[in-house]
């Protein structure tokens, strides 16, 4: 059969598509893409899976390493606020805890960011960590640190190089490394970055069986919340390379939504809060089945909720940039540009 899809024929005759999920190389994008195929199992016991172990890159793309997979799992804090042309986020999966985490080193243990001592070398691959903490914790001392979390965690364990890490709560609990967890960051300390815990299903925006077969896994909360912190983060015309910070929550049928921006040091900030009603129900309209909401299609969450999302997060971003967020966000960048 011709086209991108693979088809097997079984026992009885009859021709099955095969659905193909692909994975990057790495213990937790292994984890998190066999919790998605798990899930799918339970509830289409007759569906196909494969799952290969291609490199792929974190944010996907139009090329012939993947063009012929069919879902591809991600840390939903990995992808860009616009995809590429022809891709869609079919399903955003129930939230973990989005908040960061600190790991000691094993000679500091029992003690938190508070009570370490005076210069600790504290290491983050994150700018928004960083500028936030600088700024909480100015007695300690803030250092890169790169490589995946198990890279990470054998760097702080076999030298003395860091004090502490900072990761996010939802990948240690994910590879089973909840017991090194030594503290939690709240809001009032660090704001996570957006869609951080949640994870996205990607597939092609215009194979329908997929996407309506994804689209049971999205949980309406996390959906909402995720949407508004994308808008926001779209609005501000910000990423990776600049310090944004959210925090979201859903109480009965308001979301509420915090969301700032920060210089490198974490010296300047601008930061505010915006809620709006969401009804969260079964109602979807016609429309809704081919609209998009920064990336996402939610065929199962209210379009109006959804629209509600979307507009709380351009607001506040408004807000921000009436109050010179650009500036910031333009200073930011730049000097993270030229290190």
């Amino acid at each position: 059969m011709e086209g991108p899809f693979k088809y097997i024929r079984e026992g009885n005759g009859k021709v099955s598509r095969v659905i193909r999920m692909g994975t990057r190389k790495s213990q937790l994008a292994r984890i998190q893409t066999d919790s998605v195929a798990g899930r799918l199992k339970e509830l289409y016991p007759d569906v196909h899976l494969e799952i290969g172990e291609d490199i792929l890159p974190a944010i996907i793309c139009m090329n012939s390493l993947y063009i012929n997979l069919d879902i591809v799992v991600h840390s939903l804090k990995d992808l860009p606020t616009s995809l590429p042309p022809g891709f869609t986020i079919g399903a955003i999966l129930q939230r973990e805890n989005p908040h960061d985490a600190v790991v000691l080193h094993p000679k500091n243990a029992a003690l938190t960011l508070d009570s370490l001592p005076e210069k600790s070398v504290i290491g983050t691959s994150s700018l928004r960590r960083a500028a936030q903490l600088k700024k909480r914790f100015p007695q300690l001392e803030f250092e890169n640190i790169r490589g995946n979390l198990n890279t990470r965690l054998k760097k702080l364990d076999e030298k003395d190089d860091y004090a502490a890490i900072i990761l996010a709560a939802a990948g240690l609990k994910r590879m089973g490394w909840e017991s090194r967890i030594s503290q939690i960051l709240g809001p009032e300390d660090c704001m996570y970055a957006v869609g951080q815990g949640a994870l996205a299903v990607e597939v092609r925006a215009q194979d329908k069986d997929i996407l309506e077969m994804v689209s049971v896994l999205h949980h309406p909360d996390t959906v909402l919340r995720c949407i508004s912190e994308r808008a926001f983060l779209k609005q501000l015309e910000g990423g990776c390379s600049v310090p944004v910070a959210v925090h979201t929550e859903v109480k009965g049928s308001m979301l509420y939504l915090t969301g700032a921006v920060y210089s490198l040091d974490g010296a300047d900030c601008l930061k505010d809060t915006m809620q709006t009603v969401v009804e969260i129900d079964n109602k979807v309209s016609e429309s809704a089945q081919e609209c998009e909401h920064v990336g996402v299609t939610a065929n199962s969450v209210s379009s109006s909720a959804l629209e509600a999302a979307e507009k709380l997060g351009m607001d506040l971003a408004n807000a921000l940039l009436n109050k010179g967020a650009k500036d910031i966000l333009t200073t930011a960048r730049t000097l993270n540009d030229a290190r």
